[in-house]
C-alpha cells in the first residue's frame, strides 16, 4: 500500500509466504558474518520464555492490547492510502474476497465468483450483514465503486478500479459516473464489465478500495463518513466501538460476522497506544503492555538479553528516492538525475549506514519475493547491474548545469518522514551528495500526514518514499509510474512507460506480460525515475501466548484476524 501496505508507507514501519526463501537469501549477503551471528542468537533466544506481565493479554476477558504506528487520517476505505488505515479497516471491514491465515485468496462477502475475458460475476452470500443488522448487497458495492471513480471523491486509489469498463474515463471527467461497468443484477449477484481483459481481478477486489459502502448510511453522515467510530458501518470480524483521536481505539468481536468460526477469535483488541517511537514500543513490550513490536538492530541485544523469541520476515515493501519530474524542478533534468544515480550505492546505505540485517539493498522497484512466469521475477528479469561512478556522475552534473542554464545549483529540498530510519537515510544522502557532487540538500522533516500532503502537492525535489503491495501481482508495483496514477507523486510522464504498462494490464499470455514488466524495470533505471534504497524486512517479537499472529507482505502489515490466546504458553 502505498507509501505503502500496500498503501503509502512510512520509512520505519509484515509476514510473507516467501519468508523461507528470504532467510536463505540473507545467509549469503555481504554481512553474512554479522547476520549469521545474530540469527544464531535468535535461535537461542527462541528457546526462552515470553512476556507475561502487564495488560498485553487479558486471558479472562480474551483480549489483547496493541500499538498503532500512526493515527489513521480517516477510515473511509474509498479514500484511504496509508498502512495504519489498512490495518484497522482489514479487521473491521470485508470485501468480496479476502486472505486466509496462509495469505491465500478466499471467499469473503462473495461465496463464489467467475472471471471471464470480458468481465466477472460475483455471487454474494446471504449471511453477510452490516453492523446494524442489514444485509450486505450487490448495491453496496456498486455505490462504493462508483464513488471511488467519481472525480469529486478525489480518491488517490481510483486507478485500481481502472480495469472496470469506463472507470478511467469517468475518473478523468470524460463520462458520467452512471456509465461505470458494474451493476447489481439482484441483491446477491454483482456483474462487472472489463475495459480490457483482467485475469488478476480477483486479487484486486480483496483490496480496501473495493470494500462496500451502504448509500443510505453514507448520506446520513453528512460528509463525515469514516471520521469517527460512529461514522462507519462494519461487516468484518471486529467492530470499532471507540476511537479517541490520537490516543486509543477499541475493536470488539462482531457477533453477526458470518465467518466467526474461522476468524475473529478475540473478544476485544485494544489499541491503547498510537506512537511511532520504536523505543517506547520496545519498553511497552518489555513491561507487558503490548503483545508485539518490531525491532531495529540496536534493540536486538536487549531482546536477546530478555530471551525473547525473535522472528523476522520481509514485509513486501520497497523504498526509494523519488524525483519530482514537474517542469519547474531541477530534478526534471535527466542528466541531473543520472548524476545522483551514479553518485550512490544502495549496498553502502544498507550495510554501512542502516545496518539492519533484515533489509536487502534496493536494486529494482520490483522486490525479490515477486513471482515471474515460473521463477522469481528478479531471476527471470535481472535488474540492471548498477555501479557507482563518481567521476562520471560529475560529468553528468556539469551537462545538467549547462542544459539548465545555471551558474551553480541552488539548495534543493529533500522531503523525509520523522522516523529514525527515514532521518538516518536522509542525512546519509545529504552528506553523500554534498561530498560526491557538491550539492546541497535541505531536509524537510514532516510527520506522516503532512508528508503525504506535501507529496500530493509536489512540494519536494526528492522524497524518501516507498511502496508496499496492494495485491499479489507484479502489477501492484508495475503501474506505479503510469501518467494516470495519482500515487506517482513526482508526476513522471512517459508515453513509452504508459505503453508497456497498458500491455502488462491486459496481456493474457504470461510470458508476454512478464516481458512488459521487464521493459518497465529497464526504463525505470535508464530514465532514472527513482533511486532504489532497500527492501524492508522486520525483526519482531510477539508474546508467545498469542497464537496465529501474522505479519504480511500483502494485506495489512499486522494481522490479528486469526489470532487467539493460548494461556498454556505462560
Amino acid at each position: 500500500m502505498s507509501d505503502t501496505g500496500s498503501v503509502v508507507i512510512e520509512a520505519d514501519q509484515g509476514f510473507t509466504h516467501s519468508a523461507g526463501i528470504q532467510l536463505a537469501k540473507f545467509a549469503g549477503i555481504a554481512i553474512a558474518g554479522l547476520a549469521a551471528f545474530i540469527y544464531l542468537l535468535w535461535i537461542i533466544a527462541g528457546e526462552a520464555g515470553s512476556t507475561t506481565s502487564g495488560n498485553a493479554i487479558d486471558v479472562e476477558n480474551n483480549s489483547i492490547t496493541i500499538a498503532l504506528r500512526e493515527e489513521p487520517p480517516q477510515l473511509d476505505a474509498n479514500r484511504a492510502t496509508d498502512a495504519s488505515s489498512l490495518v484497522v479497516l482489514a479487521h473491521v471491514m470485508e470485501g468480496l474476497l479476502g486472505y486466509d491465515i496462509d495469505a491465500q485468496l478466499v471467499p469473503g462477502v462473495a461465496e463464489r465468483y467467475e472471471i471471464r475475458a470480458d468481465g466477472a460475476t460475483f455471487w454474494l452470500r446471504e449471511d453477510s450483514f452490516w453492523s446494524d443488522g442489514v444485509p450486505v448487497t450487490a448495491k453496496d458495492f456498486v455505490f462504493s465503486w462508483k464513488r471511488v471513480v467519481d472525480p469529486e471523491t478525489a480518491s488517490q486509489y481510483a486507478f485500481i478500479l481502472y480495469p472496470i469498463k469506463n472507470a478511467e474515463a469517468i475518473n478523468s471527467g470524460e463520462l458520467p459516473v452512471e456509465t461505470l461497468g458494474v451493476r447489481a443484477v439482484s441483491d446477491r449477484v454483482l456483474e462487472v464489465d472489463f475495459e480490457r481483459p483482467t485475469p488478476y481481478f480477483d486479487k484486486l477486489v480483496a483490496y480496501l478500495t473495493y470494500f462496500p459502502v451502504r448509500e443510505d448510511f453514507f448520506n446520513s453522515t453528512e460528509g463525515r463518513y469514516g471520521a469517527d467510530a460512529d461514522m462507519l458501518l462494519y461487516n468484518g470480524a471486529y467492530l470499532l466501538t471507540e476511537w479517541v483521536h490520537g490516543s486509543t481505539m477499541r475493536w470488539v468481536k462482531n457477533p453477526s460476522y458470518w465467518n466467526r468460526e474461522n476468524k475473529g477469535f478475540l473478544d476485544e483488541i485494544r489499541t491503547a497506544y498510537i506512537t511511532q517511537d520504536i523505543n517506547a514500543k520496545l519498553n511497552l513490550f518489555k513491561d507487558g503492555q503490548i503483545v508485539d513490536t518490531h525491532l531495529l538492530s540496536p534493540m536486538l541485544p536487549t531482546a536477546m538479553e530478555q530471551r525473547w523469541p525473535i522472528d523476522r520476515s520481509m514485509d513486501g515493501s520497497v523504498f526509494y528516492l523519488e524525483f519530482n519530474h514537474r517542469d519547474d524542478r531541477i530534478t526534471r533534468n535527466k542528466n541531473f538525475r543520472r548524476a545522483l544515480q551514479l553518485a550512490q550505492d544502495s549496498n553502502e546505505l544498507v550495510y554501512k549506514v542502516l545496518k539492519e540485517p533484515s533489509y536487502l539493498p534496493g536494486v529494482s522497484l520490483f522486490p525479490a519475493w515477486l513471482s515471474g512466469v515460473s521463477e522469481s521475477f528478479q531471476k527471470e528479469y535481472p535488474p540492471v547491474r548498477h555501479q557507482m561512478n563518481v567521476e562520471k556522475a560529475r560529468e553528468h552534473l556539469e551537462l545538467a548545469r549547462q542544459e539548465l542554464g545555471l551558474d551553480e545549483f541552488p539548495p534543493l529540498m529533500m522531503l523525509a518522514g520523522d522516523t529514525p530510519i527515514s532521518l538516518l537515510s536522509a542525512e546519509y544522502y545529504q552528506q553523500l551528495f554534498r561530498k560526491n557532487l557538491g550539492l546541497e540538500f535541505r531536509i524537510d522533516v514532516q510527520i506522516f500526514k503532512q508528508r503525504l500532503e506535501k507529496m500530493r502537492q509536489g512540494e519536494f525535489d526528492i522524497v524518501l518514499s516507498g511502496w508496499g503491495p496492494d495485491y499479489n501481482d507484479v502489477l501492484t508495483y508495475g503501474d506505479l509510474f503510469s501518467s494516470w496514477n495519482l500515487q506517482n507523486r513526482g508526476r513522471y510522464d512517459s508515453p513509452e512507460m504508459d505503453s508497456w504498462i497498458r500491455i502488462a494490464q491486459s496481456e493474457l499470455d504470461p510470458q508476454k506480460r512478464m516481458d512488459a514488466f521487464g521493459e518497465i524495470q529497464r526504463l525505470l533505471y535508464e530514465d532514472v525515475v527513482i533511486l532504489p534504497m532497500y527492501e524492508r524486512g522486520f525483526s519482531f517479537v510477539v508474546d508467545s501466548r498469542l497464537q496465529n499472529f501474522r505479519r504480511r507482505s500483502v494485506g495489512p502489515e499486522v494481522d490479528y484476524n486469526y489470532a487467539y490466546i493460548d494461556s498454556s504458553s505462560d
